[in-house]
């Protein structure tokens, strides 16, 4: 295995140097199950003065990628246990902003295409030329702006983009709160950065480098959460071919983040309250009491005072959990933040569909921040990625958010947007018919160019979004 293997190699640095990652080229992850491959990367980028960690499996880079905070993540297609696309799948669900690029061999080629496609930044094939691949990590660090704030002693709320003072009273409480060992319930509605939290609350405690683990409550069968949470020996039950050490042990040292907490079901509240009481975990089918040390981070979009006084959730439990709580405002809350997000999401996706998209109109900004938003910031996300999947010009259009939205509102409107949304929708229908072609399309409307353009002006429509590519 190579020595390399779990740890950092910062480049052009003497073993034991204290200098900081920002006086370098960026950091970057490496995995791969090959050791030799490892040390071969690892030297290459270390000579091009990255700062290299190296993790031998999917599961090895997914636990460390939190405390790591790469810049870009590169990983080999074919390896044991999950594969670099089951890695690149829970990355983009939990760091939509990342850079991943693929190692494949020659024969895999058609899969990496494919997973371009998915959003993967770019591939190389096996051999590959090590110039080749410090390039194409220097053009991912480029793209995709910088992985921690500027500011000195902020990077443990990296990704956390807000000028919404609400929500930087809570990271203030966090970041105070992160100093100790007090379990920390996070509220939210779906989608308000609840996972992003946690992770800032482990990046900024003094356990920020062992692992952060994971699991998402209501998202895993009944039969199978306890397994997943306290772990089994071998044989314990049908199919237990070999001892699994469960989440709990897993994260032994760091940080154990329990998402939609109010969905696990009462049986397993009693033996997880047990865990949190005795501060050990007996596996299932096993004899003896493993001692723990973890950190528990928990959160719930879920009333769970409610839960409570419906016997859907044990109050002993919740005195456990809740000893600090933090509270997410939803994303209609923070509307000052919309085209923060929007823009921070804008950068990074179009870098990863390789797409010069630039900026969002100011019709487009405008549906952005009118809009409720019940999906919160993962539904903002996603909108950003139709519209760059979809767009064809520099600036994305109102047209594109709108369909995005899932087309236009119902609501009744003021005779005035009314009738600009119509001038607006017959504007674009013309340029569409006439492929951009103001001299043609003013013809059909009966007017004259300098009173199309003017109109054109009015409504933020640019002729060049409307040309198709023969």
């Amino acid at each position: 295995m190579s020595e390399t293997r779990g740890n950092e190699v910062k480049g052009s640095e003497p073993k034991g140097s204290d200098a900081r990652v920002g006086e370098t080229a960026g950091r970057v992850l490496v995995v791969d199950d090959d050791a030799d491959l490892l040390r071969l990367v690892s030297i290459r980028l270390a000579a091009a003065s990255f700062d290299v960690v190296t993790c031998g499996s999917a599961e090895e880079a997914l636990a460390r990628v939190a405390a790591a905070s790469p810049r870009v993540v590169v990983t080999d297609l074919r390896m044991g246990g999950a594969d670099g696309m089951a890695l690149f799948d829970e990355l983009h669900r939990t760091h939509p902003a990342l850079p991943v690029i693929i190692l494949t061999a020659h024969g895999s080629i058609p899969d990496a295409v494919a997973a371009m496609r998915r959003g993967v930044f770019d591939y190389l094939t096996k051999p590959f030329d090590g110039k080749e691949l410090v390039a194409l990590i220097q053009r991912a660090v480029r793209l995709s702006g910088p992985s921690r704030p500027e500011v000195e002693g902020e990077s443990w709320r990296a990704g956390i983009v807000t000028h919404n003072p609400v929500f930087e009273a809570q990271l203030a409480r966090a970041k105070l709160v992160a100093a100790g060992d007090a379990s920390v319930l996070i509220r939210g509605d779906s989608g308000t950065g609840k996972e992003l939290l946690a992770q800032a609350i482990h990046r900024a405690s003094p356990r920020r480098d062992a692992p952060f683990m994971a699991l998402n409550c209501g998202a895993i069968p009944e039969s199978l959460l306890e397994s997943e949470l306290f772990g089994h020996v071998r044989g314990a039950f049908t199919g237990a071919a070999r001892d699994h050490p469960g989440l709990f042990q897993s994260a032994a040292g760091g940080t154990v983040f329990l998402d939609e907490i109010g969905d696990m079901p009462l049986s397993l509240q009693v033996k997880l309250l047990r865990v949190l009481q005795e501060k050990s975990v007996r596996p299932l089918g096993g004899t003896r009491l493993i001692p723990l040390d973890v950190r528990i981070v928990s959160a719930t979009h879920r009333d769970l005072d409610a839960g409570i006084r419906e016997g859907r959730f044990r109050e002993d439990l919740y005195y456990r959990l809740n000893v600090v709580s933090l509270t997410l405002p939803p994303l209609r809350e923070r509307r000052e933040d919309i085209p923060l997000l929007a823009g921070h999401f804008l950068a990074s996706i179009a870098a990863r569909y390789g797409k010069d998209i630039t900026a969002f109109s100011a019709e487009a900004l405008a549906l952005l921040v009118q809009y409720d938003w019940p999906g919160n910031v993962r539904e903002l996300v996603n909108v950003v990625e139709q519209a760059v999947a979809l767009g064809t010009a520099p600036v994305v259009s109102g047209g594109l958010i709108e369909s995005a939205l899932h087309g236009p509102s119902t609501e009744l409107q003021p005779f005035e947007k009314a009738r600009g949304q119509f001038e607006r929708d017959y504007l674009s229908r013309l340029l569409k018919m006439t492929n951009g072609n103001v001299t043609h399309a003013a013809r059909l409307a009966q007017r004259n160019r300098t009173e199309f353009y003017k109109l054109l002006h009015r409504h933020h429509l640019q002729p060049s979004e409307f040309k198709q590519s023969v």
